[in-house]
């Protein structure tokens, strides 16, 4: 297979100084984000939306594979079809499936099977990885790395959202077949996560969490 065309690389070199402050003032952003699950109504501009998702994929994946697809959804009856499902299974999950020391470790965050924020966000983002791609002649082309790249394009998309003044919640209902079937997306694609995204509700309230300090979560040599 050919190597591809190459293009010059050299963006603009900051000071030491500017670049620190650039990551500081990152982090402190960063450090405001919330997953939230009580939304406003209030609308939110489809362009947002589409350059969030166009934000989530500059993200690198194995090969160049760009193993994702993206469903935003702003149409009720498909978000009521969503919940309703994801109700089904997650009731399931909360009464029967889950072990007591998994239902212990969530308590603290007040969850349960009841997911409103389905019905009440303004919009949903269902991202699906795609175990191989299908190329024009029917046949298929594997994927590789799949679980990670589309892993860090959530990363990519929840950081866009919230640096647009948006808020979202990561969901992943189990088994989630039912949102391929909703969203008629094709086989080869799996349901990865779902994002009701808007902004928060006027009384909503977040639990109030600490994160681990740099080192807890960082060791340098």
């Amino acid at each position: 297979m050919p190597k591809l065309p190459t293009i010059s690389y050299n963006p603009p070199r900051i000071s030491a100084t500017k670049s620190l402050e650039i990551a500081q003032s990152d982090y402190a952003i960063a450090n405001l984000r919330r997953s939230v699950r009580h939304f406003s109504t209030d609308a939110v501009d489809q362009k947002v939306i589409e350059n969030a998702i166009l934000s989530a994929g500059t993200a690198p994946s194995g090969a160049h594979k760009q193993p994702w697809h993206f469903v935003a959804i702003n149409n009720p009856e498909l978000k009521a079809k969503i919940r309703e499902a994801a109700e089904a299974e997650e009731r399931e999950f909360y009464e029967r499936r889950a072990t007591q020391e998994w239902l212990d470790a969530l308590a603290p965050l007040g969850t349960d099977f009841n997911k409103e924020h389905i019905t009440d966000a303004p919009w949903l983002i269902v991202v699906f990885r795609q175990e191989y791609e299908v190329l024009p002649d029917g046949t298929r082309s594997k994927n590789y790395y799949m679980t990670e790249s589309v892993g860090i394009s959530v990363g990519f998309l929840i950081q866009a959202l919230h640096r647009a003044g948006l808020a979202t919640l990561t969901h992943t209902p189990a088994p989630m077949t039912f949102l391929r079937e909703i969203c008629n997306r094709p086989i080869n694609e799996k349901p990865f996560v779902l994002m009701p995204v808007g902004y928060p509700s006027p009384t909503c309230e977040v639990p109030d969490l600490s994160r681990k300090s740099l080192g807890q979560i960082c060791t340098i040599y």
